[in-house]
């Protein structure tokens, strides 16, 4: 299945998003309940708040997106596929796709990407190389759509991980209307 531009925005205005099953075929995703991370709830922990403050990384905004990408694929199992990489990086040739890239002397160390929607934006998937790097493009994610007025950050699932920093879960009942305000 080809995971065009219009088919990816249009499943994301009605609340879904796609992921292969075992057999790598796309399943349209409805989760009930879903992720969110409400941008003023955010919760950097002490440690990634000295992190911050060190400014030991270089942050930029779509300056690499594919290598982000690249980045959250390289792990055993992954569920970006070719028809994955052609998709998102169609959106964000269209302005609609976004990465966060973080930087180490000059190397790709860590970074997220997602896909923007008026005042939403949903995160697909983040990396790390280094310590810290994944929460720190996180937080620039955060601060970033803050300052633009955005309503909805939206992460798919809420895990243990996402927790730590304020990620809660809400019923598609209410997570529908949200969704609707902020496009």
């Amino acid at each position: 299945m080809d995971l065009t531009p219009e088919l990816l925005e249009r499943a994301y205005r009605l609340a879904c998003f796609p992921m292969p099953d075992e057999l790598g075929r796309i399943r349209w995703i409805q989760p009930d309940p879903r992720g969110v991370l409400p941008l003023d709830a955010f919760h950097a922990s002490h440690s990634l708040r000295r992190t911050l403050a060190k400014q030991r990384f270089d942050i930029t905004y779509d300056q690499n997106f594919l290598g982000v990408m690249q980045g959250c694929a390289a792990r055993p199992q992954t569920w970006i596929t070719d028809d994955f990489y052609k998709g998102y990086c169609a959106l964000q040739r269209l302005g609609k796709a976004h990465s966060v890239e973080v930087w180490r002397e000059g190397i790709l160390v860590g970074g997220t990407y997602g896909v923007h929607l008026g005042g939403a934006f949903f995160a697909e998937s983040k990396f790390h190389l280094e310590t810290d790097a994944s929460k720190v493009a996180l937080a620039h994610l955060v601060a970033r759509l803050k300052q633009r007025g955005f309503a909805l950050l939206e992460v798919q699932f809420r895990t243990e991980h996402l927790a730590q920093f304020g990620v809660i879960e809400i019923p598609h009942a209410k997570y529908v209307p949200l969704l609707e305000s902020a496009l």
